[in-house]
């Protein structure tokens, strides 16, 4: 399958501050990857290097077997790029706006670009000055999807937007999907990257840690099981793979990591007259991992500098 990104090496350094360790990672055409990380981790480095905003300390990346600094012009005709602080034009309507960003670009489908309009309800006759923040991000991504680019890196896209948008926005991403497109997305919102990755890439520190599909990933969390007994619940904290037990009357909650065989043998043993399992959220192995690192970073400041 072709690689539509590739980052090889790719670093970067603020003076002494290490914001990216050296990054090997690939994405295949047509593929959605889910671009996730504690505050700080950085994740806006990776996105801002990708295009070629930022210039790397070391390695290189491409965008369809073209280096992203020596190819810029050709890189950026097949690329779109939504960052989550949109600095658009204030005189500007959004009509005027959306007209000048895809001469730009290029390159639009007008036919597309009228559908997304009536899509996010944006009235684009209204100047840009007068929009709140959620019409400012619906203009960046009229703009980039209008474009049909090939590429799409995504940075907080939803950002600003109220769940009917999000909806919208998630079907938009999923036709760019199937049009082909590839989609590079960075999002804090879990369940929307749960929705539409085929895979997922955790950043830690500036480092790469797990990268897998959601069923790939998902035994770097427990797995939950509800138990109902018909009399009193059996000890099961002892059972091999049993990380916790929460007992209401004779209901039971488990954690269970690894082999559940133990405990099915144990509770087939037991009188039970309900068992569900249910194996966890994208938020929750999230949250499990990184929830206390991501309390305790501060958010992610790139500076604007080369």
């Amino acid at each position: 399958m072709e690689t539509a990104i590739r980052a090889e090496g790719l670093s970067k350094r603020f003076g002494r501050q290490v914001a990216l360790a050296p990054l090997d990672l690939e994405v295949a055409r047509g593929e959605v990857l889910g671009y996730l990380g504690p505050n700080g981790a950085g994740k806006t480095v990776t996105i801002r290097l990708l295009p070629g905003l930022l210039h790397p300390t070391a390695g290189r990346a491409e965008i369809f077997g073209c280096d992203v600094r020596r190819c810029a012009a050709q890189v950026h005709r097949r690329l779109a790029y939504v960052g989550g602080e949109t600095n658009l034009w204030p005189a500007l309507t959004g009509a005027e706006t959306l007209h000048l960003l895809g001469r730009v670009q290029g390159r639009v489908d007008t036919a597309y670009r009228d559908k997304l309009i009536e899509r996010f309800r944006l009235d684009p006759s209204k100047r840009v000055r007068s929009y709140s923040k959620g019409n400012r991000q619906k203009v960046a991504l009229i703009a980039a999807l209008m474009s049909r680019a090939d590429r799409l890196v995504l940075d907080e896209p939803s950002s600003g937007l109220d769940p009917l948008m999000e909806r919208e926005f998630r079907d938009c991403v999923a036709a760019a999907k199937a049009n082909g497109q590839t989609v590079f997305l960075s999002s804090h919102i879990l369940s929307e990257v749960e929705a539409l990755a085929d895979r997922v890439a955790i950043l830690r520190a500036g480092h790469l840690g797990e990268v897998g599909s959601l069923a790939e990933m998902r035994h770097l969390a427990a797995l939950t099981i509800d138990a109902v007994f018909t009399a009193e619940p059996p000890y099961l904290t002892r059972v091999p793979g049993v990380t916790g037990v929460e007992v209401d009357g004779n209901r039971v909650r488990l954690q269970v990591r690894g082999s559940v065989e133990p405990l099915l043998a144990r509770l087939t043993a037991a009188r039970v007259t309900q068992l569900l399992s249910r194996e966890p959220s994208l938020e929750e192995l999230f949250l499990e991992r990184y929830g206390a690192e991501q309390a305790d970073r501060p958010e992610e400041a790139v500076p604007h500098g080369r």
